[in-house]
């Protein structure tokens, strides 16, 4: 089945902000070394690695792929190059995820049934798409440019979100396999120290501003930057370690169906949850899968691959609760976009050392997504952009919550502080975690 190649025909390069100069300057680049970087998470792989689906919210790595690539043949390439040919009409539909308006799709939860095309197809498939956007991007200027170079940037971007999927898709169905099998092998542990005592930092009453202001990238769904007023609040000075969430589980925090919303004390009831995803008790306490294999759990670090029903449920029993989204971005604008990223290649969350200043939280980027209590929902006056790439936010609007802050899986090129991430409440193959907040009473 050929896809519908009109479809970026109403992409608008108001998606996103217009790039400066220098940015286009950078474009292919960015392009190459984004690109290659996909292709580097895939090295510790064998064949049979990449055509496991452990579960429908997970995608083979193959298909992963194979999708960043169709994205930028279906939205760019399609259109702006018109003697552009797909080696195989049919990847439309086998690559296509989500974007009704730009043809039929593939039955995801059956993705990892498919042993062809083969991984050397889809390699094949992904250097035929990068030679000709490379073709295409030394050739555009002027008005083209301005047309074009947007959508490849959000293009850059959802690469970048695929590649963090392919480390928690990995994860996943590395963890299935009895002999728990390592992405890599294991690096030595220098992080086994204590934590700093948590403290709370406190936030007045106010108006704010919340949101993308225009300036640079941006995805629709972080606009319009719009006010907010906010009662006072305080916020944990640092995200919520597995030694705590150890007591959590001590205390029975499983087995008291008071701590839990009805709809996740039902979920622990039939799935026969007692403690994080990927944990396992043994002999000598608890372990967890890591993509470096089966590890001792550190009580050190951030809890991590925490579903929101689990974080609610543990913020009650501390007699806390979440932040909104709103008290999260005002108190992560005051610290610096840093934190254990991807790009510390640690691909697990690592302890708080020192609290950065005693005034600010710490690790409020990287390590893990922190849940907010906000439902994921439009800002006011917000509004998809029109066609096939307008269905990449706005439709999801219903039934999830907002993370915040990015994990050890992204890139640090990826996250800004008005970045929406969003999950059903039962998730917890990302690595997502807790931060807590408390009402100030009058």
């Amino acid at each position: 089945m050929s896809m519908n190649v009109a479809m970026s025909r109403t992409v608008e390069p108001s998606l996103v902000s217009k790039m400066s100069d220098s940015e286009f300057a950078s474009l292919v680049e960015r392009y190459q070394s984004i690109r290659r970087f996909t292709e580097q998470i895939c090295e510790p792989l064998v064949t049979e690695d990449y055509i496991i689906q452990s579960m429908p919210d997970v995608s083979p790595t193959k298909w992963h792929i194979a999708h960043t690539s169709w994205f930028f043949e279906t939205f760019i390439l399609s259109e702006a190059y018109p003697k552009y040919r797909s080696p195989n009409p049919q990847y439309g539909y086998l690559f296509n995820s989500y974007y009704v308006a730009a043809g039929q799709r593939h039955c995801r939860p059956k993705r990892g049934l498919l042993s062809r095309p083969t991984v050397q197809d889809v390699y094949n498939y992904r250097a035929h798409v990068d030679q000709h956007m490379l073709e295409l991007l030394e050739r555009l200027d002027g008005a083209q440019l301005q047309r074009w170079a947007p959508v490849v940037e959000i293009g850059l971007h959802h690469e970048q979100q695929h590649q963090e999927l392919m480390l928690t898709d990995i994860k996943h169905n590395l963890s299935i396999n009895p002999l728990r099998p390592a992405y890599r092998e294991t690096e030595d542990d220098v992080f086994r120290m204590a934590t700093p005592e948590l403290r709370w930092i406190s936030f007045p009453e106010g108006l704010h501003s919340i949101g993308h202001d225009g300036n640079g990238f941006s995805y629709d769904n972080e606009s319009p930057q719009h006010r907010v007023f906010v009662e006072p609040f305080q916020l944990g000075s640092r995200l919520v370690t597995n030694s705590e969430y150890l007591a959590f589980i001590a205390d029975g925090g499983y087995q008291r169906p008071e701590l839990w919303l009805l709809m996740g004390w039902n979920t622990v009831q039939q799935e026969g949850w007692d403690s994080p995803l990927y944990w396992e008790r043994y002999d000598d306490g608890w372990w967890t899968m890591t993509l470096t294999g089966m590890q001792p759990v550190n009580e050190a670090a951030p809890v991590c691959h925490i579903n929101y029903y689990e974080a609610d449920a543990f913020a009650r029993w501390s007699g806390a609760r979440l932040p909104t989204e709103a008290e999260w971005e005002i108190a992560a604008s005051q610290v610096p976009i840093q934190g254990n990223f991807v790009e510390t290649g640690q691909l697990h969350p690592v302890p708080l050392v020192a609290a950065e200043t005693d005034d600010v939280p710490s690790q409020m980027f990287g390590d893990v997504w922190e849940w907010t209590q906000s439902h994921y929902s439009p800002y006011p006056g917000y509004q998809p952009v029109p066609g096939a790439i307008g269905e990449y936010n706005g439709k999801f609007m219903a039934n999830q919550f907002v993370l915040r802050g990015g994990s050890c899986a992204t890139s640090v090129s990826h996250i800004r502080l008005t970045y929406r991430n969003f999950f059903h409440a039962d998730a917890s193959w990302q690595f997502t975690g807790i931060r807590l907040a408390k009402t100030v009473k009058a």
